[in-house]
């Protein structure tokens, strides 16, 4: 028992050894706590549908071994005395190692988050898959100089004139780069947003073309014409954007003119003429056909239907088709089409 009452470095044998052994025990129910804690969320996660199982076993899996040593150790120093200078300094590393744990927690959060996200875009939107990614860098970048200047803050960095020098700094990056940053924020109203996805078929002004990609600062767009246009994400927002992709049905109107010379009971056949050669396509839906004006040369009608297709090939075969029942039944009647006429005048002097 002499041997237990021996003192070293102001403390017995006998709380040198209930320290160790503190610290042992307590590697020993962290490490079977991590262990026990992802095999149970592991095993819940294969029972359930819901993703909050695997989110919890990111998280706990990537609790790291220093942060589990050093609490050990701040544990079994409870048991024992030590001068306040190395007290103080025991506390600043616990301090900055939690730090460092909760920011590896986070970043686990934020990698799940984004992994997540990017998986349910990629198979509709690929593109906005990159820019879920540069916010996910801009996620971690933000957690990790929060962690950092705690960390600094408990080390006895004055932090104010450190973070009023980062606020200046910032602004002053933040001009320099504004029309980046516009085009950045402008990528992300459009991921979030979506006023168009790749695939969509728009027209910005006078320019028309197929979406090909939507980046960072960047969306392309394929004309008609071949050519890959290319639009600021800033400039293209602020512009009027017409999205054909998402028309559910195509608003048609037509005109059809006949002469002067027809007799009343045909002028007023032509109407129904006009009605029943729409209602006669399949994917067009009749609103209206009425005999609209007398005009310069012809009396005018004029008729609108509905293409239940925004696909514009089937609107100009339905209108095709409609064109060719017009004139079958404008022969069949003996109605003529008017065509357009000149005056000339003959000045005699």
């Amino acid at each position: 028992m002499d041997f237990l009452d021996h003192r070293y470095f102001g403390n017995s044998v006998q709380q040198w050894l209930i320290a160790f052994g503190v610290v042992i025990v307590s590697l020993l129910v962290l490490k079977l706590m991590r262990v026990f804690l992802i095999r149970r969320l592991v095993a819940m996660a294969e029972k359930t549908e819901t993703q909050v199982d695997d989110f919890l076993v990111d998280v706990v899996a990537k609790t790291r071994r220093f942060f589990v040593v050093i609490l050990a150790l701040y544990m079994g120093v409870q048991f024992i005395t030590i001068p306040a200078s190395v007290a103080g300094v025991l506390d600043i590393v616990v301090v900055i190692t939690v730090l460092l744990q909760v920011g590896f927690w986070g970043n686990a959060m934020i990698t799940f988050l984004v992994g997540r996200v990017v998986k349910a875009r990629m198979a509709t939107d690929g593109a906005s898959a990159t820019t879920v990614t540069a916010l996910g860098f801009l996620g971690r970048f933000v957690l990790w100089s929060v962690v950092l200047l705690f960390a600094l803050d408990n080390v006895g960095v004055n932090i104010t004139g450190l973070a009023a020098g980062l606020g200046i700094g910032g602004i002053a990056i933040a001009l320099a780069v504004q029309s980046i940053l516009g085009d950045l924020f402008a990528s992300l109203s459009i991921v979030l947003d979506k006023p168009f996805v790749i695939g969509d078929f728009i027209i910005v002004d006078q320019y028309v073309g197929t979406v090909e990609h939507i980046g960072l600062k960047t969306t392309r767009v394929r004309s008609l014409s071949g050519e890959q246009v290319i639009f600021s994400n800033a400039d293209l927002l602020k512009s009027r954007i017409r999205n054909y992709k998402r028309m559910f049905e195509r608003r048609v109107v037509f005109g059809v003119g006949v002469t002067y010379q027809t007799p009343r009971e045909k002028v007023e056949l032509v109407s129904r003429i006009l009605k029943e050669s729409i209602e006669k396509q399949s994917v067009a839906r009749f609103d209206r056909a009425h005999f609209k004006e007398f005009g310069d040369s012809a009396l005018t009608y004029e008729a609108v239907y509905y293409v239940k297709s925004p696909e514009y090939n089937i609107y100009m075969d339905t209108q095709q088709a409609i064109n060719l029942e017009i004139m079958r039944r404008f022969e069949e009647e003996k109605i003529e089409f008017a065509y357009p006429t000149r005056t000339l005048y003959v000045h005699q002097g």
